[in-house]
């Protein structure tokens, strides 16, 4: 069924639920994870006059369903005669077949629809496992061009879409399987409500439109009427390497941390490199330009690593990104086991010659790399970063370069070296006399 055919006459309250995904209450109303899709019903809703209720599960990690024990909000005298219930990754499977599992308890006679990625991507799975009453595909197409509601959750921006689809057909991108139709927008400013806006699209630059809707966010910019703007995926190199003149628009529009992909392997570096020097050219300092990076997938870790090398050379940050298929329905790494995990646990490309190790590695490798891109500097300790010694020693060895400051610190990593997945991370402190 449509959404739309279980919107009858006797539904006047909708519970719309976000389950308990594991996501830190510090990015609880972090862009990257704002249920937008449940805003948008919920407005959708609102204007067919029918109350809505947004629940947000505090974070637990809850697996034993007899367990269970959510601290939820009072939900008063709301009493739902529908529920929704929304999805992320495929992977966090488990905390929605939780909330539907809670919802089916507490009011059994009310049908639980579930949406969003994961529903989207394994519709048949979704149902049996969550043993929810029905699967919605997609976005609601009557609820695209609403206004969230905003005010059911605190913040200070504005999720937007100029398009849906994309037309590129990546193998670790589902976007063409969730969204197979490629439309675009014309015009959006008349969307805009916030000064701060975070477009989602999955291909911004693609839109056919896309220099319309520039001019449109400069006109805005110059008017003091919007003052920050970022895209959560990543610009199309391809095409800003087609159309170089979209780089200055981005920058004169007030996009900030502007992003670019670099999927395969190394020899791809000469087009990324112009890619950046596009960017760069365009205004942005290369520090605030971040490369897309996806690992534990096809290149193996030894050439992941000599693209980060390269990154480093080229000053810009790296936005890791670790592959699971699309089609996993559970992922149990934890960064803090120290004796390590296996494939059991979550999704390891063995084909490639991955490993836990070779992952962790990588993972600290780009945390060190970033922490060097943003201030600028040639190496990273933690001893430095934990204040394991001195202020005056500390004062002493920022002034070092890494090749002076290793004879000093252990610990010092420069990204500037290609680092082994054998090579030891950690180094006990012994200062020199």
């Amino acid at each position: 069924m449509k959404f739309d055919d279980w919107i009858t006459d006797d539904v006047k309250n909708v519970l719309l639920v976000e389950p308990n995904f594991p996501i830190p209450n510090k990015s609880r109303n972090h862009s990257n994870f704002l249920p937008i899709g449940l805003l948008k019903i919920a407005s959708y809703l609102r204007n067919k006059s029918i109350n809505v209720k947004l629940i947000r599960f505090d974070e637990k990690n809850n697996t034993d369903l007899s367990q269970m024990t959510f601290d939820l909000p009072e939900e008063e005298e709301f009493i739902p005669d529908l529920i929704c219930v929304t999805s992320i990754f495929t992977y966090w499977s488990k905390y929605v077949k939780n909330a539907v599992f809670y919802y089916k308890n507490k009011y059994k006679d009310v049908p639980i629809l579930v949406g969003g990625i994961y529903a989207s991507l394994m519709p048949e799975h979704c149902k049996n496992y969550t043993k929810c009453d029905d699967i919605i595909l997609g976005y609601i197409e009557g609820a695209e061009d609403i206004i969230p509601a905003y005010d059911l959750v605190d913040v200070d921006y504005q999720i937007l879409h100029t398009s849906r689809g994309c037309i590129r057909k990546c193998g670790f991108c589902g976007t063409y399987i969730i969204e197979p139709e490629w439309n675009c927008k014309k015009s959006i400013k008349n969307e805009i409500i916030k000064k701060k806006l975070i477009f989602y699209d999955n291909n911004l630059l693609a839109n056919k439109y896309i220099e319309n809707i520039l001019s449109e966010l400069i006109e805005l910019k110059n008017n003091k009427k919007i003052t920050y703007v970022e895209s959560q995926s990543g610009f199309d190199g391809r095409i800003l390497r087609k159309n170089p003149k979209l780089a200055k628009m981005l920058k004169s529009a007030g996009f900030k941390n502007p992003k670019i992909a670099w999927d395969y392997g190394i020899k791809q570096a000469p087009k990324i490199k112009e890619q950046i020097d596009i960017l760069i050219d365009a205004g942005f300092d290369a520090k605030e330009i971040s490369i897309f990076m996806i690992y534990n997938y096809e290149p193996c870790y030894e050439e992941m690593e000599e693209k980060r090398v390269k990154c480093a050379e080229w000053g810009v940050q790296i936005t890791d990104c670790r592959y699971r298929p699309l089609n996993s329905t559970y992922d149990n790494y934890s960064p803090h086991k120290t004796n390590g995990q296996t494939g059991k646990d979550y999704y390891i490309h063995t084909k490639e010659g991955w490993t836990d190790k070779k992952i962790r590695k990588f993972r600290r490798n780009i945390r060190r790399h970033n922490i060097c891109m943003r201030h600028e500097v040639d190496y990273h300790s933690s001893i430095l970063e934990r204040k394991q010694i001195s202020k005056s020693l500390s004062q002493k060895y920022r002034k070092m370069n890494y090749e002076e400051v290793k004879e000093y610190l252990p610990d010092a990593w420069t990204p500037f070296k290609f680092h082994d997945s054998s090579e030891e991370d950690y180094f006990k402190y012994k200062p020199k006399s």
